[in-house]
């Protein structure tokens, strides 16, 4: 198979290098101006996501659980 030069490579039509969204401009912007925004995010995720699970509670849960009779 030859090697192509660069001038030969055919063109990507869909290549957009210098592209930037305006959202992308505006949180790039945010991230620059306000370097502890990471550090906030990731306490705010484990405020409200990150939970320790209690394994025999919920095992305790589901046990107790009385199945919905259809047609309520």
């Amino acid at each position: 198979m030859p090697t192509l030069w660069p001038s030969e490579v055919p063109m990507n039509i869909f290549r957009r290098p210098d592209y930037k969204s305006e959202a992308t401009q505006f949180l790039n912007q945010l991230k620059t101006d306000r370097p502890s925004l990471p550090a906030s995010q990731r306490e705010g995720v484990a405020l409200l996501w990150d939970k320790q699970v209690d394994r025999e509670a919920n095992q305790a849960f589901r046990a107790a659980r009385v199945p919905q009779r259809p047609y309520v």
